[in-house]
């Protein structure tokens, strides 16, 4: 006689980490490789484009920010949009409009019609930055959610590095490489749009839609036939919240939080590294190239590092302190003496290492911020507030330098990190051992 064995149930919060939990981590990983991966193919291409297209500075500067333009829409407009018609659907659409934009930049004859496409790219991007991250968060376990969610900025850092490899060889074959290099970018997302297919709905909306029995059939097929996920009952007076109320007395505080944090470490970070060689070259430093293979290696050990360091350190701690070491140093790489040139790669390494680590919490704490109602139009909210600084950041410091030179404008960047500082110490929640549907009650 056999006695079949049953576990005790569980909340999906608490469930064993699963294949299908790195599957999702590994699908959700397509919208960060591919902005890392578009972003960075883009400066490669412009040096050919710009003289066979006759381009303005006005239009090369367009064409550069368009992904970052299209990034803040969409995740403005379609996180928002997820939390009325669900995850799933847009995290499929998303990747048929990237691919087929990536492609069809091989046959552009004139700028505008290039500047549309990269909107529709980055509109798309922006989207699955909101939507990626949502329904990953709301699958993961509490006890992996940070390492799951910190694994994206590695892939983001990942797809970077890719396209100037990428770029560096396909700009040997000749003046026109430049569309294969653009084109390139519809490969992967062809992959991850053929892969996600088959993703289900996130049972958390499911459950704030009322429709309970699809959640219940989905937790079961893909968490575990012992899972259980939190339902409504009756008489329940838990509040429903709506995106007006991201701005209201509750959750406020936490929409500009996530903002603040998000946009104060990104305006240092894409500033500084889009322009790495002409900082470098005005700190001193004659072998800019060799600079910015070292720091470019820093950038991807340190978001690996930062994976580490979401596990071990709470939320909280881990952003305050990485922000006071990054406002430290880089106002004391800003304040050396000329010639320091040991001391500054040793400080510009530290910094460097840091901000890639830190980095990895703009992709963890959005998603713990807000109620699953809202969740996708939060998380749209504080990564669109990120690329208005991003966008910013990048325009404001060549024109900083140039007019000012570049020590006021490093103090500049310096600034901006300690805002983030005062920001976190004031405001900084604590969301690391909290369920998901739990985020609402902190303090």
């Amino acid at each position: 006689m056999s006695v079949q064995l049953s576990m005790k149930p569980y909340k999906i919060d608490d469930a064993p980490l699963n294949k299908f939990h790195l599957k999702i981590t590994a699908l959700t990983f397509g919208s960060n490789f591919s902005d890392g991966y578009a972003l960075g193919i883009i400066g490669m291409a412009l040096t050919l484009i710009g003289p066979q297209m006759n381009l303005s500075p006005i239009w090369s500067g367009l064409i550069g920010s368009s992904a970052l333009i299209g990034l803040f829409f969409g995740s403005l407009l379609l996180g928002g949009l997820s939390d009325r018609i669900g995850r799933q659907k847009i995290f499929l659409a998303n990747f048929v409009v990237i691919a087929l934009a990536s492609f069809l930049q091989f046959f552009v004859q004139d700028p505008t019609i290039l500047f549309i496409l990269r909107i529709l790219i980055g509109f798309a991007l922006g989207g699955d930055y909101a939507i990626g991250s949502t329904l990953l968060a709301e699958f993961a376990p509490r006890k992996h959610r940070g390492f799951l969610l910190s694994f994206l900025n590695v892939m983001w850092t990942v797809g970077y590095v890719v396209s100037n490899i990428v770029g560096y060889y396909l700009l040997k074959t000749g003046p026109d490489s430049w569309r294969w290099m653009l084109a390139s970018a519809a490969i992967p997302a062809v992959i991850v749009l053929l892969l996600r297919i088959g993703t289900p709905e996130s049972p958390r909306w499911l459950i704030s839609m009322g429709r309970v029995e699809e959640a219940r059939e989905i937790v079961k097929k893909h968490i575990g036939p012992d899972a259980e996920i939190e339902e409504p009952v009756l008489g329940d007076t838990k509040k429903i919240y709506g995106f007006q109320d991201l701005f209201k007395k509750q959750l406020w505080k936490r929409t500009a939080f996530g903002g603040l944090f998000y946009v104060c470490q990104v305006i240092p970070y894409f500033a500084i590294y889009t322009f790495l060689p002409d900082i470098l070259a005005k700190m001193g430093f004659e072998e800019t190239f060799l600079m910015d293979t070292i720091l470019n290696l820093f950038l991807l050990v340190g978001s690996i590092a930062g994976l580490w360091a979401t596990e071990k350190y709470s939320r909280r701690s881990f952003t305050i302190s990485t922000f006071i070491i990054l406002t430290v140093s880089l106002l004391a790489l800003t304040l050396l003496p000329a010639g320091s040139h040991i001391v500054a790669i040793s400080i510009f390494c530290l910094f460097t290492f840091v901000m890639s680590a830190a980095s990895n919490l703009t992709l963890v704490y959005p998603a713990e911020l807000f109620p699953t109602e809202i969740r996708g139009s939060g998380v749209g909210v504080v990564t669109a507030i990120s690329r208005i600084g991003s966008a910013i950041g990048t325009f404001i410091l060549p024109v900083s330098v140039s007019s000012m030179g570049l020590t006021p404008s490093m103090i500049g960047m310096s600034a901006v990190l300690l805002i983030g500082t005062i920001v976190s110490i004031a405001w900084a929640p604590e969301t690391k051992s909290l369920a998901l549907d739990d985020a609402i009650h902190y303090h």
